[in-house]
């Protein structure tokens, strides 16, 4: 009687949190729907690259200067700034949305979720607000640019009147940038400090490259020209490997693909997708054990007991500077991935010894090859799939939080922490759990093909953007299948430290 009775308690306690999970992992989502993807910096990060190649005189140089033409194209300026007023339109339609749902929940007396959902919007509305800001700043620098002064002037303008009352340090830029196009005698003496302190790249060299001209300093002018032919010389290169390293493995993976499906129709069971078409996997326990690794091993310790836990040393990411965020959130993934394999060992425990088929770790074999050549084959696949995405989400959606941290970094060291969460920690943890543990377990009710896609769905959803679940689906299913055809682990874990490594790389190479 006291085992029944302890059976239906860990059984209702288990509905309880699955239906919790199930809500948080619905608001998350929500939540995601009108937050904005990385993609858009991302663009605005690869445009500043180009205008500062833009800047290269190749000096008859041929192979840099096809270089330049290839990577840049016949009008990088124009080009820029219609990039640039994209993403303005994009971002004040956002900041509308979020005011909007300010105004919704702008209720007296609110308890105390929904002020907390009020302070998030502040923020929300505080950052897109400053962005804009920016945006507006630069956007008159490419009008200029291109001759269209007056144009210029009203957007710097608008600018300033805009932050006057917040005394903005967008504002003050503005503000000298007018009085340089306008050729008025109020030119701050702080003019050069403001421009170096509040622009960058090409944006800079180009508001210096004013200043200089306006205060007759030519030594400064020159040095400038000079330094300004090093970056972008710099950033020819760091363009060609931006887009040359994803071209050249999306031409391999695409013809490595062709060639798989093509010796999968004409050989079938011969083939390499045909080899282990249907793996013998075992699976002795049912989906009440599935559902309890996954909603107390993966969700449960990520989106509940770790945040209380920080919350009770009150710990505040906030006021941490980048280096410490990046070991907060390895930190946060260490403590996770313990928690979650410990909750995995403790529901197989029952079940020992598992069959010889589950997790396997097989060092010898050509797991090498059906990674890298996963990785390959992920490429076009991926990036076709994230394509039609951006034409459907339109910036929005939201994106992984260290996406956006990753972008920012410039220090070694936290560069070197965010490489081993991303390319180790969570490929180690997160192969374990959904091809491990979830993909075998599903096909006790699925076929193979269908517990690969079902187990990346799942996978998708975890990461808890909208925008990113397309992608991520597919991302999957190619990870799926290479742990189900290989039948190793570390084939599937080197595909996915690969794809992270190859993420970071080129946030690097756009934040640098």
């Amino acid at each position: 009687m006291t085992k029944d009775f302890g059976l239906i308690l860990k059984r209702v306690v288990l509905v309880g949190l699955t239906v919790l999970a199930a809500l948080t992992v619905l608001s998350s989502l929500v939540q995601s729907l009108n937050q904005p993807q990385v993609q858009s910096r991302l663009e605005l990060y690869q445009t500043q690259l180009l205008l500062q190649a833009s800047e290269l005189q190749a000096d008859g140089d041929a192979d840099l200067s096809a270089l330049r033409e290839t990577l840049i194209g016949d009008n990088p300026y124009s080009a820029a700034q219609q990039q640039y007023e994209k993403v303005r339109e994009a971002a004040a339609e956002y900041l509308q949305t979020l005011k909007s749902r300010m105004e919704a929940i702008a209720l007296p007396n609110a308890d105390l979720a929904t002020l907390k959902q009020q302070e998030q919007l502040q923020n929300a509305i505080a950052e897109t607000d400053n962005f804009l800001d920016e945006v507006d700043l630069k956007l008159g620098l490419l009008q200029a640019q291109q001759e269209q002064t007056e144009k210029a002037l009203e957007t710097w303008e608008q600018l300033v009147q805009r932050t006057q009352p917040k005394r903005s340090e967008w504002g003050h830029t503005a503000a000298i940038l007018r009085n340089l196009w306008s050729q008025s005698s109020l030119l701050s003496p702080q003019a050069e400090a403001q421009i170096e302190a509040n622009l960058t790249g090409w944006f800079r060299d180009r508001a210096l490259q004013k200043l200089y001209q306006e205060q007759d300093r030519d030594a400064a002018l020159s040095s400038l020209r000079s330094q300004g032919q090093d970056r972008a010389q710099q950033a020819i290169f760091k363009l060609a490997a931006i887009a040359g390293i994803p071209g050249l493995g999306g031409v391999l993976g695409g013809g490595l693909l062709l060639f798989v499906l093509i010796q999968w129709l004409t050989n079938k069971e011969r083939s390499l997708l045909g080899s282990n078409e249907n793996p013998d996997w075992e699976t002795p326990w049912n989906a009440e054990v599935i559902v309890q690794v996954l909603v107390v091993g993966f969700f449960f310790i990520g989106q509940f007991l770790l945040p209380i836990f920080f919350g009770a040393i009150g710990l505040e990411t906030a006021s941490l500077s980048l280096r410490q965020q990046a070991a907060f959130i390895l930190l946060s993934y260490l403590l996770m991935t313990v928690g979650g394999l410990l909750v995995l060992y403790l529901s197989l425990e029952p079940f020992f010894p598992l069959p010889e088929t589950w997790f396997n770790w097989k060092p010898r074999g050509n797991w090498v090859l059906w990674g890298f050549g996963g990785y390959l084959v992920a490429i076009p696949l991926v990036v076709l799939v994230s394509l039609i995405n951006q034409q459907v989400w339109q910036g929005q959606g939201g994106s992984n939080p260290l996406l956006f941290l990753a972008l920012q970094a410039q220090d070694k060291v936290a560069l070197g922490i965010f490489f081993f969460t991303a390319a180790i920690a969570a490929p180690l943890f997160e192969e374990i759990m959904f091809r491990g543990f979830l993909l075998p377990s599903l096909t006790r009710y699925l076929p193979v093909w269908g517990a690969i896609v079902a187990s990346s769905l799942v996978f998708a959803i975890a990461h808890l953007s909208l925008a990113e679940i397309a992608p991520l689906t597919v991302l999957g299913i190619v990870l799926g299948t290479v742990y189900a055809r290989s039948r190793n682990l570390l084939a599937s874990i080197l595909l996915h430290g690969l794809w992270n490594s190859g993420t970071l790389l080129t946030l690097f190479l756009l934040g640098s």
